[in-house]
């Protein structure tokens, strides 16, 4: 590496150090990072770490577990909002799954199956792949101890489909194809779809289930078919007065009190949230689903406490203070801060895989980066392996596709494209890209007018990490005559030039939980080119065949065989340049008991418990 690069690469380091305040290197001090090292790089896998020892990343105890003390989570803000339906935000998300509940829950393993919880089963599922229908447990009740019923699910996609609710995204997506949805008794349903799609069973079975008495007391919606919701209709009908009216109620009045079917109960108001920085669930020794076989943990604590630390180095103190019990931790703390006697001897780490996926994406209808060629070379001039090594201190995986490593359709046989300068030239060349003019800078005539590679690289502003990628690439690229300039700009300039198409390459990540199942249309169809999510235009027959014949395949054993297939193609192309998937790392106390991480890097905190020797906090 030229003295040049040394440089930057030490100022990119620096850079990092705004994570923490005090910069005292207690790895460094006595070797223990060098080993850590050693162990990151040895195992891309799920790692526990008690002090620098592996341990195991499931519970190994054989004690029954027991109910009491507290689980105090870390939070950045007090919730916006509590109702369930509105676009909420990870921390509140965290809250609200466990006071509500969905039709279906989804294993924590491979091949992470769909079961039922307020359903009995996974749907019924008619020949013609468009009828599904749930029976739904007669057992299952509110926490007010009113019965969950086939009503109440119908009300909860009424509210879906009224559009004048202010809904999140999230919650409206997967049902612009929904046709009907038909009460079949007082505890069985059936949707009725216009299309086979093997996911339409999962959409339904996500969303949590509303109480329609405690939403809607007055039965505003009770006399409003939902297939005039669907349509349309409804505003020309003599009910559309009672659909402004309720969603006007719903939007308003919803936002801070809750009632759902959940495990756990809302004991702060917002006014004590806000004023205490505390938003505590109290366990519900009533719940339903106490003693009933074939449902997910029920949750032990008697409280789970999500208190607020905005500051991440605050939250460190408080985490080591023992007013936390969980953190998430950034890379430089763990790096430098993490690894003393008093520090190990209470808390255990788990290194575990992040849900999204980083790469950087290459505008494939640009001219620069039409050819194939061209991004392959750019593949090969990227330094994954340095970038997570001197970035994020190792805390990431290098990947070669849109698939998450620890998904079933995941293809293990691509050749990764290593960082190789020589290969590169030989790719740039083969496309015609030289120096022609001795200006140090490649060019080559496209669409009849010579044309320099020179391009911007965007990066949304307060993003360091996204930033450092972009000047690393700066660097190797000027070294082979590719003027790159990296530009940041505001994020919601950023987030419109993305979805413009408007830029030559960009710093990106995304992807859904590991343990969802997959469907890659939005982002690589040449059908969203324009208006969907394929940023990158990437347009191929092939690759367009095998998106749309694997949403019509309901055999999981055909859709994998499908993918990798598509895997191959998206390798060949290389519409963008994977990077890695990062990895998380979570300090957490060693006095919780039952404590399991799975392989797509998650918890269920419903599973942890104390034992009484050892609890903090009163019955």
């Amino acid at each position: 590496m030229t003295s040049r690069r040394s440089s930057i690469a030490g100022s990119l380091i620096f850079s990092l150090a705004w994570f923490v305040s005090q910069n005292v290197n207690e790895a460094a001090a006595d070797g223990v990072w060098e080993k850590v090292e050693e162990i990151l790089a040895a195992d891309q896998g799920l790692i526990v770490l008690d002090g620098t020892e592996k341990v195991s990343s499931r519970y190994t105890g054989n004690e029954r577990p027991v109910y009491g003390d507290w689980l105090v989570l870390h939070a950045f803000s007090v919730p916006a909002t509590l109702n369930p339906y509105k676009k909420v935000d990870y921390g509140s998300h965290r809250i609200l799954e466990n006071m509500f509940e969905p039709l279906l829950y989804r294993e924590n393993s491979p091949p992470y199956q769909f079961k039922g919880k307020l359903a009995v089963a996974y749907p019924a599922v008619s020949p013609d792949k468009l009828s599904y229908t749930f029976d739904i447990r007669e057992d299952a009740r509110f926490s007010d101890g009113r019965p969950v019923t086939a009503a109440d699910v119908l009300f909860s996609f009424k509210v879906i489909k009224n559009p004048d609710v202010q809904l999140s995204g999230y919650m409206r997506s997967g049902f612009k194809d929904l046709k009907a949805v038909r009460l079949k008794g007082p505890y069985r349903i059936t949707f009725v779809y216009g299309e086979p799609y093997f996911y339409n069973a999962i959409n339904i079975g996500r969303r949590w289930i509303l109480p329609k008495h405690f939403y809607d007391p007055d039965g505003l919606m009770d006399g409003v078919s939902i297939e005039t919701l669907i349509d349309g209709s409804w505003e020309a009908g003599p009910q559309a007065d009672l659909v402004r009216r309720f969603a006007e109620r719903f939007n308003r009045d919803f936002n801070h009190r809750v009632l759902g079917s959940g495990p756990y109960l809302l004991v702060s108001s917002v006014e004590d949230a806000a004023s205490t920085g505390k938003t505590v669930l109290d366990r519900d020794p009533n719940y339903w689903g106490i003693g009933r076989k074939g449902l997910p943990p029920l949750g032990y604590v008697d409280k789970l406490v999500f208190k607020v630390v905005v500051n991440p180095d605050a939250a460190f103190i408080e985490l080591t203070n023992g007013n936390l019990d969980v953190l998430n931790m950034y890379p430089l703390p763990f790096k430098e801060k993490s690894w003393s006697p008093e520090f190990t001897s209470r808390f255990l780490k788990a290194i575990r895989y992040a849900s999204g996926i980083n790469y950087i994406v290459w505008n494939n209808a640009h001219p620069i980066f039409r050819d194939k060629r061209v991004r392959t070379a750019m593949s090969h001039l990227t330094p994954r392996k340095s970038i997570i090594r001197d970035l994020i201190y190792g805390l990431g995986v290098t990947i070669d596709g849109p698939v998450h490593m620890t998904r079933p359709e995941y293809y293990a046989g691509l050749e990764p494209l290593e960082y190789d300068r020589d290969r590169a030239a030989e790719l740039l060349q083969a496309a015609g890209w030289f120096d022609t003019d001795g200006d140090g800078v490649l060019d080559r005539v496209v669409d009849g007018a010579k044309t320099a590679f020179r391009f911007e690289f965007l990066v949304p502003a307060g993003s360091q990490l996204s930033k450092d990628i972009g000047l690393v690439m700066q660097d190797e690229l000027a070294d082979v005559g590719i003027d790159c300039q990296v530009r940041e700009i505001d994020r919601s300039i950023y987030l419109q030039r993305l979805r413009k198409r408007e830029f030559e390459a960009l710093f990106s990540g995304g992807g859904t939980h590991p343990a969802v199942p997959l469907d890659l249309y939005s982002s690589w169809h040449s059908s969203q080119v324009k208006d969907g999510g394929n940023y990158s235009c990437f347009e191929n027959d092939e690759a367009d065949r095998i998106m749309e014949r694997y949403r019509r395949t309901f055999d999981a054993e055909q859709r994998i065989s499908l993918y990798r297939r598509l895997q191959e193609i998206l390798h060949e192309e290389q519409p963008y340049t994977f990077l890695f998937v990062g990895r998380g790392v979570t300090a957490y106390s060693q006095r919780f008991r039952g404590v399991n991480w799975y392989p797509s890097g998650w918890t269920d905190f419903l599973e942890w418990w104390v034992d009484p020797a050892e609890r903090r906090y009163p019955e």
